[in-house]
């Protein structure tokens, strides 16, 4: 039986398998955007002064992709007033400082957040569900290994004892909290993204995980915790249009050819050592996606002799890594309407110096032996 769990608010969810990134008619016969996406989404900013700065870095999250250049500048504060915003909040890699299991992390980047990004606006808290990686894993067994061996290294570390004390201080700041069994967060949060653009609004994703670029639009943006500046920077896709001059369908393809060496996903280049980048990229800015280009390499020569018959040959291999790079959006989750509303924050103060307290109570010694944190 799946498994799930919702604070304060419970589900039960079915899953109806679905891989489409991108929605049916985006892309025409020549494998180009049908409507080319207007880019008014001005870029947002929030400095904020770290009290205690965490070591969690984000930079080798997000400079996988073509050219692996940050773009982020700093600018005035602005807000987007016609939509309402609902901010995704994806806990898991809050709770690492670097690799090292941290409450402490957690607890100081959802204070920044709070306090300087999401204020009022609506927040949903994901995590990953038990053995949310078992699909992905059951395709390509490499797929996440070192992070799968980590986790269950540090299953009984602090933080791994510690989910329901999470979840606690979420709850209390009336931040509904999103776990479901066999899933992970990124596809929760993908199905949900769903959901909210097709009730008229915004939504903001806040992680520091790359795979959310592809699901970059004019009504869909990132907020990336920066180590390095000590704050919640904003993503648009005015900036990933900037940066790499193509669509986020086409940086998943060309993740799908690469390969991602983060999440173990091996690229076409290991079996096809001339099949680098530069080849990768142009044909997928004349033929706009990894399938619209496997397609037509099946009925016509598409480049350089080595290319197609590489196409022909690992055509299979890189469907497979679509597969497990694409997040799927056919999770059963139905937003609530109590998550929309505007959150109420006049106890983030109280609940958070709360949990910075019992931080500093548990470095004292002789705390293990008289308390027990319980296992979420």
């Amino acid at each position: 039986m799946q498994m799930v769990e919702v604070v304060p608010f419970p589900a039960r969810i079915q899953v109806y398998p679905s891989l489409s990134p991108c929605p049916p008619g985006y892309w025409n016969s020549n494998g180009r955007p049908r409507i080319r996406t207007r880019l008014l989404v001005k870029m947002e900013t929030f400095s904020a002064v770290a009290s205690s700065p965490s070591s969690y870095s984000t930079s080798r999250y997000f400079d996988q992709t073509v050219g692996g250049q940050s773009p982020l500048k700093s600018v005035d504060k602005i807000h987007n007033t016609t939509k309402k915003r609902v901010f995704f909040l994806d806990v898991n890699p809050l709770c690492y400082a670097g690799s090292t299991p941290s409450l402490h992390s957690f607890g100081h980047w959802v204070s920044l957040f709070f306090n300087q990004v999401s204020l009022n606006d609506p927040v949903i808290a994901v995590f990953d569900g038990e053995r949310g990686s078992e699909h992905r894993r059951n395709l390509l067994p490499s797929y996440k290994a070192h992070r799968w061996k980590f986790l269950r290294k540090s299953s009984k570390g602090h933080v791994g004892r510690s989910h329901r004390i999470i979840s606690d201080v979420l709850s209390k700041c009336n931040v509904p909290v999103i776990r479901i069994e066999g899933h992970e967060a990124d596809d929760v949060v993908a199905t949900l993204v769903d959901e909210v653009l097709q009730k008229g609004h915004n939504a903001v994703i806040a992680s520091p995980d790359k795979d959310f670029k592809q699901l970059l639009s004019e009504d869909v943006q990132i907020v990336m915790p920066l180590v390095e500046l000590k704050r919640w920077s904003f993503y648009t896709l005015k900036h990933y249009m900037s940066q790499y001059n193509c669509d986020p369908c086409s940086d998943l393809s060309l993740r799908c050819i690469l390969g991602d060496e983060v999440d173990g996903v091996p690229g076409i280049q290991h079996v096809v050592p001339g099949f680098g980048r530069k080849t990768a990229v142009k044909l997928l800015k004349k033929h706009g996606s990894l399938e619209n280009l496997l397609n037509t390499a099946a009925v016509r020569t598409v480049g350089k002799q080595y290319a197609q018959d590489a196409l022909i040959k690992y055509g299979d291999f890189l469907r497979r890594n679509y597969e497990v790079l694409a997040l799927r959006k056919d999770v059963n989750v139905q937003i609530q309407d109590e998550w929309l509303k505007e959150r109420d924050r006049k106890n983030d103060s109280t609940i958070l110096s709360g949990f910075f307290k019992m931080l500093e109570e548990t470095k004292k010694p002789g705390y293990h032996d008289r308390h027990t944190i319980s296992n979420g």
